[in-house]
């Protein structure tokens, strides 16, 4: 059976979500939670859009690979932006992305763990990590950003959090949230309610 890209990349997302979390890798073997698996330029625009981003907003891309939503942000809205990534050559590929677009003041790339990550600054936070990330990060997410921020998602939602939207670009979903009280109150605590 000839094998064509796109199954490949399929069939290595299947093979890698089910490994244990810090099992998993990059293209070239760099450990870490999640997969780099770029998010497409339209699925992109789609979330900035969902999530109105504005000059005004200080977005932070949690797994930000090359830094095409944080760039995306700086050059479409103005927007400031931070992403945080684990691998080195990520960060620097998103550098040099920002340089390239000329919003290197907008933007910065930051080598961290999400989970390490103080979050409360942001009024936007991005992602296209795995479920079981998700669900892990929800908690943070809840506890420190302010009420009105918003989170978009790329393929992947929140558990029993229902999205306020949930959009379909060119057959990739985007999860939308906007944080408030009662969320918090809801799914502020650990892990999420059992079904």
């Amino acid at each position: 059976m000839k094998t064509t890209p796109k199954l490949a990349l399929w069939v290595s997302l299947g093979v890698l979500a089910a490994l244990p979390l810090g099992a998993q890798w990059d293209e070239n073997g760099f450990g870490g939670d999640v997969p780099y698996v770029p998010t497409p330029q339209p699925v992109v625009d789609a979330m900035l859009k969902v999530a109105a981003v504005t000059k005004g907003d200080l977005l932070y891309d949690l797994g930000c690979g090359d830094g095409r939503i944080v760039v995306t942000a700086a050059k479409t809205y103005g927007a400031r932006g931070t992403g945080f990534d684990l691998n080195p050559e990520r960060i620097k590929e998103a550098n040099e992305n920002a340089r390239q677009a000329g919003v290197e003041k907008l933007v910065k790339f930051v080598e961290k763990n999400l989970f390490e990550t103080d979050v409360s600054e942001a009024s936007v936070v991005t992602l296209y990590l795995l479920p079981d990330v998700n669900l892990r990060l929800r908690p943070k997410l809840l506890r420190e950003l302010k009420v009105g921020s918003r989170i978009v998602s790329h393929a992947f939602d929140m558990g029993d959090w229902k999205p306020d939207k949930k959009l379909d670009v060119e057959g990739r979903l985007i999860y939308f949230w906007v944080v408030t009280e009662k969320a918090r109150a809801d799914y502020a605590q650990g892990q999420p309610a059992a079904h």
